[in-house]
């Protein structure tokens, strides 16, 4: 059957290209790679593997289209021109799908993933994102010239491709090649799970990812973007996790008011007198503990905040939940654990959640989430707007309030003067005010205003963090002059660090990042290391306000006497657990592992795997079983 030859055909291009991808990776990622024989062999059987699970996916459509083209027009002319241009489209595609996944691999250090998908639903902000930092004409121009030079070089071989229009086969006997060709795609999706078989092949990260194939890996995102708890990870019996859940959030500042260990409900008391300061807080992106002079580093980006932190709270030891933005938001204003899968922001069932929004509207306060996009990119204005908070987005500045901006929103100055503007009319109005404020300029095309720091503009990732730390330095001279000043609570934090990637499965040091609080005439100027989370910013803001408050938050008052040093950590599938210079990690093959924390440097983590503490392994089940538990039946949703 001539006409199931071209499948033929594109299975070389396909399985070269992917060959390739699969190497140049592998060389940019060298030096955090297992190069042990074994390990590399592995790593191109598995991928082997791989790449011909994607090839039988992505033909579905060829293999269904060849069964039911009538014999008439298959043999015709205009079929032959047809498939030829779509033969050239679809090795076009390939060959484009390998340069993306370089640069998507240089920017997280993955396979396509979740991100990836994100990125097919807003694509907006993702054309626009790529068209400004990369030069896009020249690299299809490359794509389009690599394609001619397979496309010629089959041609001449097949001699114009001249058997393969001469086809005599039956229906019957296409039926038959269609059934064996859809076997694999079919027994693949039935059988085959989140790509065990390459997240087991190694300890080391990097060759996981390597031996995945990023055709496939999207698929995978797609069909998997939520996770039940239940069906993938180690479990214990729900009686069981939600006694030791009362112990692990339990504090002498509060008490559960109902013995139903369904509720969740406590009472939160302080003694002092509660006050009604203002609370700017300021989520920067991308703002890596790595980055800056604080925790050692020697570029000088980040001289304004380094000089800040000395003057305010700082908490030397804090830890983002996740490697996402949606991530640092669901942690810090519901205090809950990272569970698998999406992020709730983007989940469709987040509306009327328990979180800090509730509990400031419920003070009195004008809340409001300032951001310098726009606010449908990843759910944002739905979530926010739906769990107590005002929206002021990209569509909210007049022209002259815009002195700059690229697809990601408004440089990062202009949304601090709108933050301002937005304070000085809750202050008018004699309200005290809660503003989430979410930042972009440290991001990605990492374009901002020239002139302001000694770095060009679009010229990387250090000119973005020295930007942000410029802006940041400008926003609080002007806010001190403000009436409102003295009584306002500066709040920064990070949403999530510069990258994800590491030779680990959870490399601590990439989620370790800034918490500061800075209010001159209300905080005295402490150092606290003690190991913590986003989890516990919102306890910790609200106790230094001494409030009393219904509450459902995971996290604890860092500054409690009786805080127990924790972090959770996790991506959309491991999900980790940082105490007693341990971690926990749970795997959705409802395994888990244990790690002694040897070293944890600026730049690297040096883990030595260990028997499991079960104690530690009964506190990191609790954490993320019982999240789980409450999202999925409703029962940690904001009561009235």
């Amino acid at each position: 059957m001539n006409r199931y030859r071209f499948l033929g055909y594109f299975f070389i291009v396909f399985v070269c290209i992917s060959f390739l991808t699969r190497t140049a990776l592998l060389v940019y990622s060298f030096t955090f790679i297992d190069t042990s024989v074994i390990a590399l062999f592995k790593l191109f059987l598995v991928g082997f593997f791989y790449d011909i699970v994607a090839f039988f996916y992505y033909i579905i459509p060829f293999v269904i289209y060849l069964l039911l083209l009538p014999q008439k027009w298959y043999n015709s002319k205009i079929h032959k021109i047809f498939s030829l241009l779509v033969f050239f489209g679809v090795v076009y595609a390939v060959v484009f799908n390998g340069v993306s996944e370089w640069f998507f691999w240089e920017e997280f250090g993955k396979r396509f993933n979740f991100i990836a998908v994100d990125y097919l639903v807003y694509t907006h902000e993702v054309i626009q994102n790529i068209r400004e930092s990369y030069p896009i004409p020249l690299l299809l121009a490359a794509v389009f010239v690599v394609t001619c030079i397979i496309f010629y070089t089959l041609y001449k071989r097949t001699k114009g491709f001249e058997k393969l229009f001469e086809d005599d086969s039956t229906y019957k006997e296409r039926a038959w090649m269609t059934l064996i060709l859809l076997l694999v795609p079919v027994l693949s999706f039935i059988f085959l799970q989140k790509q065990t078989i390459a997240t087991s092949s190694s300890p080391n990260r990097y060759n996981q990812e390597l031996s995945k194939n990023g055709f496939y890996s999207l698929f995978s995102a797609f069909r998997n973007n939520e996770l039940d708890y239940y069906e993938f990870y180690t479990t214990e019996d729900n009686t069981k996790v939600l006694k030791n859940y009362r112990k692990l959030v339990a504090s002498k500042h509060s008490y559960f008011i109902s013995n139903d260990l369904n509720k969740t409900l406590r009472q939160v008391t302080h003694e002092g007198e509660e006050k009604k300061y203002n609370v700017m807080l300021v989520m920067i992106e991308s703002m890596s503990a790595s980055y800056m002079g604080l925790y050692g580093d020697s570029k000088n980006l980040t001289p304004h905040i380094d000089a800040l932190a000395k003057k305010s709270l700082f908490f030397s030891n804090f830890f983002a939940t996740g490697t996402r933005t949606v991530r640092g938001m669901e942690a810090v204003t519901m205090s809950v654990p990272p569970t698998a899968g999406r992020s709730i922001v983007k989940r469709p069932d987040n509306h009327n959640m328990f979180g800090m929004g509730q509990v400031f509207k419920e003070k009195g306060y004008d809340n409001k989430f300032i951001y310098a996009g726009h606010g449908y990119f990843d759910n944002m204005n739905d979530y926010f707007g739906h769990n107590g908070f005002q929206i002021v987005d990209r569509n909210s500045f007049d022209k002259s309030e815009v002195t700059f901006a690229n697809v990601w929103g408004v440089c990062d100055e202009d949304l601090f003067d709108k933050s301002i503007k937005e304070a000085d009319v809750s202050y008018a109005n004699k309200k005290p005010f809660f503003s989430f404020i979410m930042t972009t300029s440290n991001h990605r095309p990492f374009t901002y205003p020239d002139g302001k720091i000694d770095i060009p503009s679009h010229s990387g990732r250090w000119g973005g963090v020295k930007y942000t730390d410029y802006a940041i330095d400008a926003f609080l001279k002007k806010a001190s002059k403000k009436p409102w000043f003295k009584d306002t609570l500066f709040v920064f934090v990070a949403d999530h660090n510069g990258g994800s990637s590491g030779k680990n499965d959870l490399p601590l040091y990439r989620y370790k990042i800034p918490f500061i609080i800075y209010a001159p005439a209300i905080v005295t100027p402490q150092k606290i290391t003690k190991i913590s989370s986003q989890i516990d910013l919102a306890p910790t803001v609200m106790s230094l306000l001494d409030w009393s408050y219904k509450s459902k938050f995971y996290g604890k008052d860092i500054l409690d006497d009786d805080f127990k040093p924790r972090a959770l950590i996790g991506t959309y599938q491991k999900l980790g657990l940082y105490q007693d210079n341990k971690l926990t990690i749970l795997l959705p093959n409802a395994t888990a592992k244990e790690y002694k924390v040897k070293s944890l440097g600026l730049h690297d983590t040096k883990y030595e795997e260990m028997d499991i503490d079960k104690n530690n392994l009964d506190d990191a089940i609790t954490y993320y079983q019982s999240a789980s538990y409450f999202y999925k039946h409703h029962l940690d949703r904001y009561e009235k």
